[in-house]
């Protein structure tokens, strides 16, 4: 296994934990500057909207610039953030801390999924992707968790000093492991023609989204993540008012879940490796039948808790390929890659927006895995047009003169 691949690893571990981290912490964060909860809420809801700003705009400002020397700058972009908000004397700067680090995130995996899959033979290319998210998988597992723990024992300011620090080390590793040229050979899918991608300007960058499969492949992942996230985002109140768990019992069924994006994640980086389009679509499929069977059955623990990991396992289980599909059919554009992380973020809000509403319409804690059921359904219905059109030879000739 290349070095490089663990380095990114790290510092996609780093940034999931700053993402996730921050829940556990609320409660001390508003105490310490003596703000509202709502207001301590925008910590969370700034970072995501800056994560879906800052995938393009960082992403298409560095078109130019070696792929190795961007991720070391996003990492240390995202030091610097982490420091601020460990050091942050006030709420503002806390926020601003909090901003910084997000800007990395969508670029940070948008063009670190580009020098992963470079590292690796082509027929192993969806798996070191997974490999590289297997850190934001992981920090899904232990953000919540890990930060309510050190946030206890030594103070909220201590979580952000250890998420620093771990991105120090993310940025060595970049620096010393990661090729100096990784990434830069962008894919082609016409033997013997000129690499679409070859001279790097933005202009490039956005002559990839004539393909119609960069959009079908974007919109399927803004489905599939909204369908997960429209049904995840209100978990909680399904555990508790339905299935009869304690507040006690969500944070180790949230762990639950967290494994499951973790397997999820690794056997669909290898499935997409043995035939992509396959895979997404049982995928996506298999995420719509999971949510509509944990609507049905929410009211067994034991159905809740098999379910609740099938959700993570399916709904994670998509990303390697989609990445990867996004990125081929757009001929390796960095912009692109960072759109689909854009993509995801969109999906998320609106999901959550849509699960939200079901549950205002006083249709129960269950609606939101019936809207999510919903949402994956026709998710599976893109990625299967987009399949079908992929084999089509009109479609082949259209994409090589992209």
């Amino acid at each position: 296994m290349p070095g490089g691949l663990l380095a990114l690893a790290l510092g996609g571990f780093g940034i999931g934990l700053t993402e996730f981290l921050i829940a556990g912490l609320l409660p001390q964060v508003a105490s310490s500057f003596s703000v509202s909860e709502a207001a301590a809420g925008w910590l969370i809801s700034g970072y995501a909207l800056s994560v879906a700003i800052g995938a393009i705009a960082l992403t298409a400002a560095t078109a130019r610039l070696p792929r190795k020397a961007v991720l070391v700058g996003l990492v240390a972009l995202f030091v610097v953030g982490n420091l601020l908000s460990a050091l942050a004397p006030t709420y503002p700067v806390m926020l601003l801390g909090r901003i910084v680090a997000a800007l990395c995130h969508g670029s940070f995996f948008g063009i670190g999924s580009l020098v992963a899959r470079s590292l690796v033979a082509p027929e192993k290319k969806s798996r070191a992707v997974a490999l590289m998210f297997a850190g934001l998988t992981v920090a899904n597992v232990l953000g919540v968790p890990f930060g309510a723990l050190v946030g206890e024992r030594w103070g909220w300011r201590a979580a952000f000093w250890a998420v620093t620090a771990i991105g120090v080390l993310a940025l060595v590793g970049i620096v010393t492991l990661v090729p100096g040229r990784a990434g830069e050979t962008r894919p082609s899918t016409v033997p013997g023609r000129a690499d679409p991608m070859a001279d790097g300007g933005l202009r490039a960058q956005f002559r990839a989204f004539r393909s119609w499969q960069v959009w079908l492949t974007l919109t399927a992942t803004a489905l599939s993540y909204g369908g997960m996230f429209g049904a995840f985002s209100y978990i909680a109140y399904t555990f508790t008012e339905v299935g009869g768990f304690s507040p006690a019992d969500v944070a180790w069924l949230l762990m639950v879940y967290g494994v499951g994006l973790v397997v999820g994640n690794l056997v669909g980086g290898r499935a997409a490796d043995h035939d992509r389009d396959r895979a997404l679509v049982l995928a996506l499929l298999g995420l719509t039948i999971t949510l509509a069977a944990f609507g049905l059955l929410a009211g067994s623990p034991t159905a809740s808790v098999i379910l609740v990991f099938l959700m993570g396992l399916f709904g994670f289980a998509g990303v390697p390929g989609l990445i990867t599909r996004v990125t081929d059919f757009a001929h390796g554009a960095a912009l692109a890659a960072s759109a689909n992380v854009s993509a995801s973020n969109i999906g998320n809000a609106l999901g959550a927006w849509l699960g939200g509403l079901a549950i205002t319409a006083g249709l129960g804690y269950t609606a939101p895995l019936y809207v999510g059921a919903g949402i994956a359904l026709i998710s599976v219905i893109v990625m299967a047009v987009a399949a079908h059109q992929a084999r089509s030879p009109a479609q082949q000739r259209t994409d090589h003169r992209v």
